[in-house]
């Protein structure tokens, strides 16, 4: 993975609500990645935070969708 600057406008971290629209997912799949260890998040008080590297981390760990030839 290379290293790209990020612009000083993207947050450090999300809230669940803000982590789905980023990630292109809703709660329930953040909340459910959350559960199965495969997405990091933090405590705030009562809120959930997901950081920004966090997020790139569980991206890179998805599945490389490949296609086979027919």
């Amino acid at each position: 993975m290379s290293f790209r600057p990020k612009p000083e406008t993207e947050p450090l971290a999300y809230d669940v609500s803000g982590a789905a629209r980023v990630m292109g997912v809703g709660r329930n799949k953040i909340y459910d990645e959350i559960q199965a260890g495969r997405l990091e998040a933090h405590k705030l008080g009562r809120r959930t935070v997901i950081t920004r590297a966090a997020i790139e981390v569980w991206f890179g760990k998805l599945p490389r969708f490949t296609t086979s030839a027919a």
